[in-house]
């Protein structure tokens, strides 16, 4: 009998906390296996971010990128934080030349601060690379068995008019 497990990808991956001024941003190991705070980066235009972003990616070597997708409450009826992340990925996959995968950022605000907390440091005013550590990890941690990642994001290199 074959073994169905579809291997996981080598290399470095970049988590995106994406947010409406701050993006945190964090890195993996090369196997990966381990995430780590990178870096915050204040949004400026569409443009300027993408360009940060891929400069980023140049310089650590990635080979896909994790946005973490905010939960929509289910008797929301509008556009959603999870709507805007969605078309915001979709033109990021236009901008970067590799995946770009949507994964569940529920508590990772809450869970970096907790981890901050535990390491003894003050709470800093924005934990953003933190929780994106946090999105990234569980994303790696999901995909440790060797479990297929998930179907990345359709790039659309057309912008919705209103959306970021």
């Amino acid at each position: 009998m074959s073994d169905l497990r579809v291997q996981v990808p080598r290399g470095r991956l970049l988590g995106i906390d994406h947010g409406a001024k701050i993006m945190g941003i964090a890195v993996s190991d090369a196997l990966p296996m381990i995430a780590r705070p990178l870096q915050k980066l204040a949004r400026s235009t569409r443009e300027r971010d993408f360009a940060a972003l891929n400069a980023i990616i140049l310089a650590q070597g990635v080979v896909g990128v994790v946005v973490g997708l905010p939960e929509t409450p289910p008797d929301f009826d509008g556009a959603s934080q999870a709507e805007t992340v969605r078309n915001w990925a979709a033109r990021l996959a236009a901008q970067v030349n590799m995946p770009v995968y949507l994964w569940d950022e529920t508590l990772s605000t809450a869970e970096a601060e907790r981890l901050l907390e535990d390491a003894g440091q003050r709470r800093r005013d924005r934990v953003d690379d933190v929780a994106a550590a946090v999105i990234l990890g569980s994303f790696i941690e999901a995909h440790s068995d060797g479990r297929a990642y998930p179907t990345p994001v359709a790039p659309r290199r057309k912008a919705i008019k209103g959306q970021t």
